[in-house]
């Protein structure tokens, strides 16, 4: 995955609820109208598709002004880039899909439309806009579209659609948290600012070093007699390091010149922590839930267990 797509798929899930909820802020009288319908409302309908045409135009217009613009274009084509990155930029993908068919399938369910078919709407529309950003990989000569990409997308829909026909609910969610890392040496610091930028925005959508993503699981959902914390979820993690290149660790500079360090060992890391579903703690404010949900994008930093293929077992005090 290039850099832009997580960025972009990212927007485009936050702009098309961002502006789904501003809409039914502006229109509600009371905060009843924040919940789902009980059955399907056309106006309801009406708004949440102006929302994501809104979002879903949007993002295709900073595809074509902010990525590919200035680049050369191709006939369609195919690129091979399941090895890059330590596989992390899939795993990004597949957290982004998954993210997307989430709050679309919300959307849908607010209208009124019934679960079952608010998740397979959610999964396809998610799974489709992805999909997108392949097709104009395709016919760009600098990039391609990549059939591994287009995988990790449909196991991030499917992940999301899966669980609401199989339980009605979410009992293992998606998650991505940061953790950045510092580069002691200059030569690698300059080339982790020419990859990966130097703020945390940057670094939070580009550093491959530093981004994580989870299954958070919660334990409560499958064990019906827990009644204390149903809130509180297990987290698996998945994240890599020592990564300075898609493939290798060697490069060009802006000025030309060769640098070679393979001696700095790329690996791939697994952890254990815990994590909050905060979708689980009881609110009746329809706001309070919104928010809820956004953040329930991101894992809660806690203590966490690494173990990675250098041999070493870690902990982490916050993760």
């Amino acid at each position: 995955m290039s850099f832009k797509k997580f960025s972009l798929a990212i927007f485009l899930v936050l702009f098309g609820y961002t502006v789904f909820s501003q809409q039914t802020s502006r229109l509600a009288q009371n905060p009843v109208w924040l919940h789902p319908a009980d059955s399907l409302q056309q106006m309801r309908l009406r708004y949440t598709v102006a929302g994501l045409s809104i979002g879903y135009g949007a993002t295709l217009l900073g595809l074509s002004e902010l990525w590919y613009k200035g680049y050369p274009r191709s006939s369609f084509h195919f690129l091979d880039d399941a090895r890059e990155w330590q596989q992390v930029d899939k795993a990004g993908h597949t957290v982004t899909a998954y993210l997307e068919a989430r709050y679309f399938s919300q959307m849908f369910r607010w209208t009124g439309m019934p679960q079952r078919n608010a998740a397979l709407w959610g999964g396809f529309v998610a799974f489709m806009a992805q999909n997108t950003i392949e097709v104009f990989d395709g016919f760009s000569a600098h990039w391609g579209a990549s059939p591994s990409d287009v995988v990790a997308n449909l196991l991030g829909a499917a992940a999301m659609t899966s669980q609401e026909l199989l339980w009605q609910e979410q009992r293992i969610l998606l998650k991505v948290m940061p953790h950045f890392v510092s580069y002691p040496e200059a030569e690698l610091q300059q080339r982790a600012d020419d990859l990966y930028g130097k703020t945390a925005l940057q670094r939070f959508i580009k550093d491959y070093n530093a981004i994580n993503v989870w299954l958070s699981i919660n334990p409560a959902s499958f064990f019906p007699q827990q009644k204390k914390a149903r809130w509180l979820n297990v987290a698996i993690g998945y994240g890599a390091g020592g990564m300075f290149g898609g493939y290798k660790n060697e490069w060009y500079d802006r000025d030309g010149v060769y640098h070679n360090r393979e001696d700095v060992v790329r690996y791939r890391k697994i952890f254990l922590s815990l994590d909050v579903d905060f979708h689980r703690i009881p609110t009746r404010s329809p706001y309070l839930r919104m928010l809820f949900d956004v953040l329930n994008i991101v894992k809660v930093p806690a203590p966490a267990i690494e173990w990675n293929t250098k041999g070493q077992i870690l902990f982490h005090p916050l993760l």
